[in-house]
């Protein structure tokens, strides 16, 4: 270690103390790799801060001494975002510590927390006050909300709420120099000019430090209905998609959608799953109705479903009559990450399609990928609600790195380039990262890319702010 990094390393001890301080190299494990053990890295120092007030000294410090910056929250993205690169120079800025719900405001439906409050911590602190915070993803006991905003998180209920864009009011930020920006205004309506908010909600830590946030809150839903269905085809989930909204309206805060071949994953993977239906179908769909009170959801979905299978939409369906059979079909759409890990090698696609687009879509990129002949199964699901489809591609898992590496480069450009034909995006709720980083150059335009970058350089000209991420 030389000497100027021991100086820095003094330096942040005396504004964070000891405690805020992780120098050994085996405690420092978790910080340096993603949890899907993809991206590893290597700092000198992981610097814990306790509040915003000692982020801008840490960040003050950074911007002085041109130190780079990845912030991190719970580190469970899969895009590479939070973990630092090989080079030893760079710091990790670790949110864990700010984990404060500032306050809680149930008359203007809204919270204050610290950047660093696990969601789940979030939801718990909303239903102790008698409201709904309704961020809900597979990750809800380990990420953060700052991670969650860096990120723009959406998650299984976005199709009612919106992602986190749609869920914050309002940002507290440290910038690149140290500086602070309050913006923790619970404004439903502030017409007073630019944005600032949004520039920094999905910028993965390019543009500062979120150190705050204002989120929405809503009524505790009290009333559930769900069900599982089988059909055919995309083009039948997605007409029985619009059939529902038609008829429930605000009621549907879920459509999720799984293919044969995901539901044979998890129930092959996973344990205490079984089938929903007794027979196996091509597509599957979960579908969750809710309302504060119960108006009537159950019969409401009851009806629904059985005139699609009168009208030959659906092949059969399982409604739920109980809150233990509706938990056990969400276990099987959220083991579908564990399985996947456990059965092959995976070359992931996270990626938002116009949901008019996306039977013809996915028709297209089986057939293009079967010609590949590279022995891969797609296994499709995702939200088909708000067109987010994880078309993933797996492999054997005795494939060598080469050979992943080559199917890698080959399958990212043949998916890529289709969805980018049916005016989609290659990074719906997972992020650019450093998985999608080069990929952007070539999917955005030379306009937007230049914007951008304009951007970064306005807010972070010493390019400090977690370098090598995004852009």
């Amino acid at each position: 270690m030389n000497e100027n990094t021991q100086q820095l390393i003094a330096q942040l001890r005396s504004i964070v103390g000891d405690a805020g301080l992780v120098t050994a190299a085996e405690e420092q494990a978790s910080y340096v790799k993603d949890w899907l053990n993809k991206w590893h890295g290597r700092v000198a120092v992981v610097v814990r801060p306790a509040d915003t007030a000692q982020t801008a000294e840490v960040v003050r410090l950074c911007h002085r001494t041109h130190t780079p910056i990845v912030t991190q929250g719970g580190n469970t993205g899969m895009s590479g975002g939070a973990t630092p690169d090989d080079s030893g120079a760079q710091v990790i800025l670790s949110t864990t510590r700010m984990n404060r719900i500032r306050a809680v405001d149930p008359i203007n439906n809204t919270m204050t927390v610290d950047a660093g409050v696990i969601l789940a911590h979030a939801q718990d602190a909303a239903r102790a006050a008698g409201r709904y915070f309704p961020l809900s993803l597979g990750a809800e006991g380990s990420c953060t909300i700052g991670g969650n905003l860096a990120t723009n998180a959406g998650g299984i209920a976005v199709l009612r709420f919106g992602n986190m864009r749609e869920l914050a009011l309002g940002l507290e930020v440290v910038l690149p120099d140290g500086r602070i920006w309050n913006g923790l205004r619970g404004l439903r309506k502030d017409n007073t000019g630019y944005d600032l908010r949004d520039l920094f909600i999905g910028s993965e830590g390019s543009l500062g430090v979120i150190t705050g946030a204002v989120l929405k809150l809503f009524s505790q839903p009290h009333a559930r209905a769900t069900a599982w269905v089988g059909c055919d085809s995309l083009a039948q989930l997605a007409e029985l998609l619009a059939r529902t909204r038609a008829r429930c309206g605000d009621r549907l805060v879920a459509f999720e959608m799984m293919s044969a071949a995901s539901l044979a994953l998890v129930l092959q993977h996973v344990t205490d799953t079984r089938a929903p239906l007794a027979q196996p179908a091509r597509y599957n769909a979960l579908i969750e109705l809710a309302d504060t009170e119960d108006l009537g959801l159950q019969a409401m979905l009851e009806e629904l479903l059985g005139q699609a299978m009168e009208d030959v939409l659906v092949n059969d369906a399982m409604l739920c009559t109980n809150g233990t059979q509706a938990a056990a079909l969400w276990k099987i759409r959220e083991g579908i990450s564990q399985a996947q890990v456990r059965a092959g090698k995976l070359i992931k696609h996270d990626i938002a399609l116009p949901i008019s687009a996306i039977a013809e879509f996915v028709e297209q990129a089986e057939r293009m990928i079967a010609a590949c002949e590279l022995q891969a199964e797609i296994i499709n699901f995702g939200h088909l609600g708000d067109g987010n489809l994880h078309f993933n591609v797996m492999i054997p898992l005795s494939s060598s790195y080469e050979e992943v590496q080559q199917a890698t480069l080959q399958l990212n450009r043949l998916v890529h380039d289709l969805v980018t034909e049916k005016q989609g995006s290659i990074s719906a709720e997972h992020g650019v990262g450093q998985l999608r980083r080069d990929e952007l150059r070539h999917y955005k335009s030379p306009l937007e890319m230049e914007l951008m970058l304009r951007i970064k350089q306005a807010f972070d000209p010493n390019l400090i702010m977690n370098p090598g991420k995004l852009l």
